[in-house]
């Protein structure tokens, strides 16, 4: 097989600048991932060192795979970051990022009214983050992407245990919105501080895909796929326009099956793009018709997010997302466990998903 010519950084660089403003593109920007989830755990949460070692790894494992990614670190704090500034307990552990432990149930839900918003300089969770980017940025070339960024849903979530937090919701609404407010607060004056420190910038994500500064931010908002759209509506919506109108522009992430809130998500004011797992979704129509060509769709399926299909044809898939979604603002994210499959799946998709 004649194997195709690695684009140059600056070419990826400008067409997922393109493809972002929803420009027609003669290939749809994809990018396949190599190897397993990459975490917060004990391996990597306190070692800086470790974590530019698996980067240059990774690195040289994608080597030779023609997509649209390039050498990047992911400073790897973990989802409960803001969460563990309001006092969270969390726990590091082997197999994931940290486990928090909630300070709100329902027998004390008065206390949220107690929480201090974190101070974004000195809190010793925030100070942990900040001496990790001065270091790997003195010790490393290579670019960062930003600590994780939660939604304030996923915050409040962790800070309020997780079962009572979606019952509250209807429950004690009064006392949801007391708590959201102070999260997105902090949440806000968490991106700014980001913002200010990181100089070698990759991405406004924490995850793989080259995001440019002008898009905005990424946030991680998965307790969206457990709400109805009218509760998305009054509790995720009008805090994510917030940050939104804070870091000019928003991209909202969501795990799980997102379908009945894919068209709240849409009235996010800045909303900037969509991040799906999508084989976790199964009415695609709902998403293509709430989205599709409207904002920037990033769609995942890596090899384990098919738990249902392990043999799955991850060219071939790829290909029905195009089919079915269409090519305007359209990224495909994938991964395989070799380098040798993604180079051969790296062919496979240029093929497929050029004009």
């Amino acid at each position: 097989m004649q194997m195709s010519e690695i684009l140059d950084i600056e070419t990826k660089k400008q067409r997922i600048r393109a493809n972002w403003r929803l420009e027609d593109l003669e290939e749809v920007p994809f990018i396949i991932e190599v190897g397993p989830f990459h975490g917060a755990t004990k391996e990597f949460f306190d070692d800086d060192d470790a974590e530019i070692r698996w980067a240059e790894d990774f690195a040289a494992k994608r080597e030779g795979v023609y997509d649209y990614g390039f050498p990047n670190i992911k400073p790897n704090k973990g989802i409960g970051i803001v969460a563990a500034a309001f006092g969270c307990e969390y726990k590091v552990n082997d197999e994931a990022d940290p486990w928090i432990t909630p300070l709100i149930r329902e027998e004390n839900v008065e206390d949220v009214y107690k929480l201090a918003i974190p101070d974004p300089v000195n809190t010793p969770v925030y100070q942990d983050a900040w001496k990790r980017l001065d270091y790997l940025q003195s010790h490393s070339s290579i670019p960062l992407r930003v600590v994780n960024v939660p939604s304030p849903l996923v915050t409040a979530s962790l800070i309020w245990d997780y079962t009572s937090f979606i019952e509250a919701t209807l429950t004690y609404p009064d006392e949801v919105h007391a708590l959201l407010e102070k999260v997105t607060e902090a949440t806000i004056l968490y991106i700014k501080e980001q913002f200010k420190r990181i100089k070698n910038f990759y991405s406004i994500s924490h995850e793989v895909w080259h995001i440019p500064r002008e898009v905005g931010i990424r946030v991680s908002d998965d307790t969206a796929a457990l709400l109805s759209p009218k509760l998305y509506r009054e509790f995720g919506v009008a805090y994510n326009a917030k940050i939104a109108e804070a870091a000019g522009g928003i991209v909202i992430h969501s795990c799980g099956n997102v379908q009945n809130v894919a068209a709240a998500m849409m009235e996010t004011p800045g909303l900037r793009g969509l991040d799906f797992t999508i084989p976790q979704v199964p009415n695609w129509e709902m998403i293509r018709d709430a989205a599709a060509g409207k904002t920037v769709l990033c769609l995942r399926h890596n090899y384990w997010d098919h738990i249902n299909d392990a043999q799955v044809d991850l060219a071939e898939y790829s290909k029905k997302l195009l089919d079915f979604f269409g090519r305007k603002g359209l990224f495909i994210q994938t991964s395989t466990p070799t380098t040798e499959e993604a180079i051969a799946l790296g062919e496979k998709l240029h093929q497929l998903l050029s004009k």
